[in-house]
């Protein structure tokens, strides 16, 4: 994290060690996969609660992502009350009745229909808790002055990858959803203006109707996003 003043190099002996002899480290490496496969973007919430303990434990499982000269240029709102679910629901929709109106364009609206994703946003009130991310654009010190964040788009998608990955961990489903422009967000959940809000995750247990497209199973094959360079 920042600090300010004259700050040096300090190398620590790795505290952590996690190898594994390469077979096991191929076995543990394809139940990983496996395991992830089962992973889901789900719109369709059952109204069971979920502790917020587990909602804290996934948040700081994110805070241990790698970041951009560790500032850690994140910020994570959990938002389990019900007025405040329903607020964040009305400014959504009111977006994305413009969006699906003809403001997303043809071809976005397109690719959007085998999703089958429309303006009513019912996951924003269903799902027991709201996450929502914020990108931290620039710090402020204490005393008010503004220092720089590096790669702070790379460093929150990391982020935000790991809690997704935590919460499935944890038996939880969550849906990535990015109403374009998120204005509303910072004021509503009291975030400075250095921030910038990029995704709200409904979070809970799906229902028992609960229902995925087709098509979001068809991932692309290895070969079509993976390239190796093997020496000789």
């Amino acid at each position: 994290m920042y600090r300010k003043g004259d700050v040096t190099y300090q190398p620590l002996p790795l505290p952590d060690r996690v190898q594994l002899p390469a077979e096991d480290a191929v076995a543990a490496a394809e139940a990983f996969l496996a395991y992830m496969r089962r992973r889901h973007s789900v719109r369709d919430y059952a109204d069971t609660p979920v502790p917020e303990a587990v909602i804290a434990a996934a948040i700081a499982a994110a805070g241990t992502a790698p970041s951009g000269a560790n500032h850690q240029p994140w910020h994570f709102a959990a938002i389990s009350d019900p007025a405040m679910k329903a607020r964040i629901r009305a400014a959504a929709e009111d977006e994305e009745k413009d969006f699906y109106a003809g403001g997303g364009g043809e071809e976005w609206l397109a690719a959007l229909e085998p999703i089958g994703t429309g303006a009513s946003k019912p996951h924003l009130t269903d799902a027991p808790w709201l996450i929502v991310v914020f990108a931290q654009r620039y710090g402020v010190t204490e005393d008010g002055e503004r220092y720089k964040n590096y790669y702070v788009p790379e460093s929150v998608g990391i982020a935000t990858g790991m809690l997704i990955t935590a919460l499935h961990h944890a038996g939880l489903v969550c849906l990535e959803h990015t109403p374009n422009p998120m204005k509303f967000l910072p004021e509503m959940c009291g975030r400075p203006a250095s921030e910038k809000a990029v995704m709200i995750l409904p979070v809970g247990y799906p229902s028992e109707t609960a229902t995925v497209p087709e098509v979001a199973k068809r991932k692309k094959p290895l070969d079509q996003i993976m390239t190796v360079f093997r020496g000789a």
